[in-house]
């Protein structure tokens, strides 16, 4: 009987979207102390010098070639200095188990892209798991609480369509950074390679940012310590392995199963939640979270 391959690209895509859980919790203080902005710019910082020093130390830093050069620079344009801002200032209205829902569209909104830009089919199939994903995500926010349920976390500041409009905004720039760095990955490129250089683009758009007279730029509280190594630490788990695990899961793994795995960060975050808060998620969360996973994955099935 033979023995069969480890699936390794699948599951490095599940063990980033494990890390993409926790790191939805972790990123709760630092986010609401800093800000979106100014937390994000120096979580991109730390990213930054973690990926310098682990291509200095493997000699596996090189120049890309010409034509990989732009669609990375758009892919880090737009999955981290647009995405990644919005999705922590996401988190700071919503909490994380709304934020994660949300952020999970990126999984439909990538067929929705992809039919729309590259001229890939849109199958029935696929339009019934894009409505299931949302019908998943409209579960989990309106029917995601339980009057019991004290915790801050389940909190909503401001209007909620802000807070929904700013989640799938974030889940658009993530759609749009996979599909601009899809073929670079295809190459079999070394995936702490290409974020190097999406990190490094997206740092100098923050600080070319900084130079408009917006009250977001303003950070909301100093940089302590705690506050350094919080997202510091938030930076090594969810960008210097979690997103670099998509990354590898996409170079020699399947987009669909791909992107069906990473959309499964909803379910894995509300165990943790639930451990973290002592408070039992309502049914309307699971339900809404595993209906995401089940759409995305009806979205990306042959």
């Amino acid at each position: 009987m033979p023995v069969q391959e480890l699936p390794i690209h699948e599951v490095a895509a599940l063990v980033g979207a494990l890390l993409w859980a926790v790191t939805g919790i972790l990123a709760t203080v630092p986010v609401n102390h800093l800000g979106a902005y100014t937390f994000s710019r120096y979580r991109m910082t730390a990213v930054l010098v973690m990926l310098a020093i682990y291509l200095s130390a493997t000699g596996k830093w090189h120049w890309l070639e010409g034509w990989q050069l732009a669609p990375v620079l758009l892919s880090g344009l737009a999955g981290i200095f647009i995405g990644d801002v919005v999705l922590f200032a996401t988190l700071a209205r919503m909490g994380p188990r709304r934020t994660s829902i949300l952020f999970a569209m990126h999984a439909p909104l990538s067929i929705l892209l992809g039919w729309l830009f590259l001229g890939e089919a849109l199958t029935p199939l696929a339009l019934t798991g894009a409505c299931v994903a949302f019908a998943g995500v409209l579960l989990a926010i309106v029917f995601g609480k339980r009057r019991a349920q004290l915790h801050h976390w389940e909190s909503i500041k401001g209007p909620l369509w802000q807070g929904v409009a700013l989640g799938l905004l974030a889940a658009v720039g993530q759609a749009a950074g996979s599909i601009m760095a899809r073929p670079v990955m295809e190459t079999g490129i070394d995936p702490f390679l290409v974020s190097f250089y999406r990190v490094g683009i997206s740092i100098i758009a923050f600080n070319l940012f900084r130079l408009a007279p917006l009250e977001m730029i303003v950070p909301k509280g100093p940089l302590t310590p705690k506050i350094a190594a919080y997202t510091a630490l938030v930076g090594f788990v969810g960008m210097m392995l979690g997103m670099t695990l998509i990354l590898y899961a996409l170079a020699g793994g399947k987009v669909g199963i791909v992107s069906t795995l990473a959309a499964t960060a909803p379910a894995l975050q509300l165990p943790l939640i639930w451990l973290k808060t002592r408070e039992a998620p309502a049914p309307g969360a699971w339900v809404g979270a595993f209906l995401v996973v089940i759409g995305s994955a009806l979205i990306f099935s042959r």
